[in-house]
């Protein structure tokens, strides 16, 4: 604190911005792509392009699961909205352990004909929405952790930011290109910060919050005497209670429609229906929940509003309200509620995804904020640049520009590995870290503003051309989607064509001059000033 507060603020922003930084844009760009996650899934999976719901599609799901799984202790039917187009259906066997998750049997269906299709294996939009926060190929509490740590960086960061800046509000009303270039980065590394600043506070501190029982877990081992299962009970973030044992007495299960019918006069303004869970199908003891198909409340969790029938005479059951929770409680899950977006609609889901390129924006900038300023200081000095500020520079290129390329592969390994190769979404996996690693292990063979220039150039290339490739390769393409008005497969196609353009235009300005033969050659991690090659 010699230095005075606001000095000693202005450090810790730089350095707890700095050392975890790289994490947090891997985990600030795979979350927000995860805000579509499901769009995504079904980007990648072709084969649900042509499933279009109708009137009696629930109908037909539940027969198709009585030819399925008669023998079932428990079906579950998601049926299809505006994020998927298809009936995704899963089963446990009456053989089955109530929590054996691996022993549930899967299928997806036709929304038309209810016919079992059969998608491409593919680790989707899921992948991504798992990356942001339990990074892969470790154990999942370990990975846990790192990322608990990197996000309390960021709001270290974050308030830092606010103190340090005196002129925060004003200077993100101005943008001054024409000055130096470390004044330009600033100005942008601002604007980014603050026109979301809101989104960035809750972002950081509700995803604290989701792994509060991990990193602080002694208010609730206190207060619940280590049971901490009963604390998710009350909280209302758990899962659905295991279902009863299927009873001998055989009965045939009563029509859906009418129980369809109730439902969708409650749930007018909540999209109908979301999901049919039939317990003990084809006995004496079936009973039949039907939940909405958008959350009831944004702090509840799962605890969503249902309605219960009995499964053989469909005579509704008694529908548990949601008890009054404790206000902090009640606070608590609104932010973790906020953090998922499970409530949010698709102009909500919008905002959230702006946002959250926002806050990919503010991370990436700031990273190469840090080598403008330490090159500005330098100036001419005479001697090679330190070491670890060519490093940083270098990973700046391999994970700011990296990244977004390793994404794009992605997304084209999905389309061009065989259908029926085995492991498929592994392989697509590891096409996604093999073109990272690349990109990694390439910037440093390359003078930096080539370096920028190339791998800005080749993201802009693959994402650009994913409408192209979807053209060629599915029947939901932009010739197709955009006159049948389906914006879940435009949206994605249309989406990549503006990432392309703005990393295209992003390659464009750093590699102007950079080969016009107007620099001296460098070598490789070269000096020089990243401020001059950036602008």
């Amino acid at each position: 604190m010699k230095d005075g507060f606001r000095q000693s603020m202005a450090w810790l922003h730089s350095w707890s911005g700095l050392l975890l930084g790289w994490l947090l844009f891997a985990v600030f760009l795979t979350g927000t792509i995860a805000y579509f996650r499901q769009e995504v899934t079904v980007w990648m999976q072709p084969e649900l392009h042509g499933s279009v719901p109708d009137a009696g599609t629930v109908e037909r799901a539940v027969e198709r699961m009585g030819q399925l799984a008669p023998d079932a202790a428990q079906w579950t039917i998601a049926l299809p909205g505006e994020r998927s187009p298809a009936v995704s259906v899963s089963w446990r066997p009456a053989d089955a352990k109530p929590n054996d998750r691996a022993a549930l049997k899967r299928a997806t269906l036709d929304a038309g004909t209810g016919a079992v299709l059969e998608p491409r294996e593919t680790a989707g939009g899921n992948f991504l929405y798992r990356f942001h926060f339990e990074l892969y190929g470790m154990p999942r509490e370990i990975a846990r952790w790192i990322v608990g740590i990197a996000t309390m960086a960021m709001l270290v960061a974050i308030v830092s930011g606010i103190i340090t800046h005196r002129r925060i509000f004003k200077d993100v009303f101005t943008f001054r290109p024409e000055k130096s270039a470390l004044r330009s980065w600033m100005d942008g590394h601002v604007a980014a910060a603050v026109l979301a600043l809101p989104f960035h506070l809750m972002i950081t501190y509700s995803g604290l919050l989701l792994f509060m029982t991990m990193l602080m877990p002694w208010a609730v081992d206190l207060a619940y005497d280590g049971n901490r299962q009963a604390y998710f009970a009350e909280s209302g973030f758990r899962r659905a209670p295991p279902p009863p044992r299927p009873a001998p007495q055989a009965a045939a299960l009563t029509p859906v429609a009418p129980l369809l019918a109730e439902a969708d006069r409650r749930w007018a303004d909540r999209g109908g229906v979301g999901s049919v869970t039939v317990t003990n199908p084809g006995r004496a003891n079936a009973t039949v929940e039907l939940r909405p198909a958008e959350s009831d409340s944004i702090g509840r969790g799962a605890a969503t509003e249902r309605l219960l029938f009995d499964g053989v005479t469909g005579r509704a059951l008694e529908i548990p309200s949601a008890d009054p929770q404790p206000a902090a409680m009640a606070t608590g899950n609104y932010l973790m509620g906020l953090h998922l977006a499970r409530f949010a609609g698709p102009g909500m889901r919008w905002l959230f995804f702006i946002s959250g390129v926002a806050g990919t924006v503010m991370v990436g900038s700031g990273l190469i904020l840090w080598m403008v300023k330490r090159r500005s200081q330098r100036g001419r000095a005479a001697g090679p640049e330190p070491f670890g500020h060519r490093l940083a520079d270098r990973l700046n290129i391999g994970v700011v520009a990296g990244l977004p390329l390793a994404v794009a592969a992605y997304f084209w390994a999905n389309r061009l590995l065989p259908v029926g190769l085995e492991e498929r979404a592994g392989w697509e996996i590891g096409v996604f870290f093999l073109t990272w690693a690349a990109a990694l292990l390439y910037a440093p063979l390359r003078p930096s503003r080539r370096g920028w220039a190339e791998q800005l150039g080749a993201g802009a290339a693959l994402f650009a051309l994913l409408p192209v490739l979807n053209l060629a390769t599915a029947a939901g393409h932009l010739g197709n989607s955009l006159p049948a008005g389906n914006w879940l497969l435009a949206g994605f196609d249309l989406t990549a064509l503006a990432v392309g353009l703005l990393l295209g235009i992003a390659a464009r300005k750093v590699g102007r001059n950079a080969f016009a033969g107007k620099t001296a050659p460098a070598p490789v991690l070269p000096a020089g000033a990243v401020v001059e090659e950036l602008t």
